[in-house]
């Protein structure tokens, strides 16, 4: 469990690709953020570089993160190397990666964590030149696709939690198949080439169903879920659930 008793507020980002440091001034700099937690909702960009780069990009936030008072948090996306977060290589201070099924607590609120989605051009990057099988001794080496993005369902995990915690809020990558974005038109052309891509995209979604189906079923309090991937901004309400896509680097405060 991941607690932050001194923030006074909750940000949420899209997908970032990469772009750590414009997310670090847009928030310190540009919106002037104090004491603020900024999670981003997966597709970091942790992986395609060696893990000394994100070590110097973070010394490069640190002192503009510490000034502010505020603490970037990642959930996976499927543009993530999960080592990056099952191995919590990523544990600063004020910037952490997350291992699925993490909780955050902070502002009043508690924030279960669920990282990874399926990317829809995986043959293109299995078949760039930059791709490399993984190789288990070396778990940190830079990839384009990695072969575990997809999220899972850990009833374990999730009944432990429930033991311990009341979910007012889920950060996601991926979303249940009730929210938008619905239309399978891009997936099409992608399909033509990966047979198996509508099926690992109704999967995706339907372990999010599952959770979200698991906390309501174990009345929990659920009040907000975030969550990116789609690369579109939406919001809507269904059955006192205030449901939150969030477009590239855009951000949302939880209330």
């Amino acid at each position: 469990m991941y607690k932050f008793p001194h923030a006074k507020s909750i940000v949420v980002s899209g997908d970032i690709h990469g772009d750590f440091m414009p997310l670090v001034n847009r928030c310190c700099i540009q919106y002037g953020m104090t004491d603020t937690v900024i999670i981003v909702a997966g597709d970091c960009g942790f992986g395609f570089e060696k893990p000394c780069y994100y070590d110097n990009i973070y010394k490069r936030c640190r002192e503009r993160l510490s000034k502010a008072n505020n603490w970037t948090v990642f959930v996976r996306g499927n543009h993530d190397n999960p080592a990056y977060f099952n191995l919590q290589s990523m544990q600063h201070k004020r910037w952490m990666t997350l291992p699925d099924y993490s909780i955050v607590k902070a502002c009043g609120h508690t924030i279960l964590c669920v990282g990874g989605a399926t990317s829809i051009d995986r043959t293109e990057r299995m078949n760039s030149p930059c791709f490399h099988v993984q190789n288990p001794a070396e778990p940190f080496a830079p990839n384009i696709y990695w072969s575990d993005e997809r999220p899972f369902y850990d009833e374990e995990k999730i009944q432990a939690i429930s033991e311990v915690a009341a979910i007012d809020t889920v950060i996601t990558h991926s979303s249940p198949s009730f929210c938008e974005l619905n239309t399978q038109q891009g997936l099409f052309t992608w399909a033509m080439r990966d047979k198996k891509l509508y099926h690992d995209v109704r999967q995706e979604r339907q372990v999010m169903d599952d959770i979200c189906a698991y906390l309501l079923a174990r009345n929990h309090p659920l009040r907000y879920w975030f969550y990116g991937h789609f690369h579109q901004s939406w919001r809507y309400e269904i059955d006192g659930i205030q449901y939150n896509m969030l477009d590239n680097m855009e951000l949302r405060t939880i209330y």
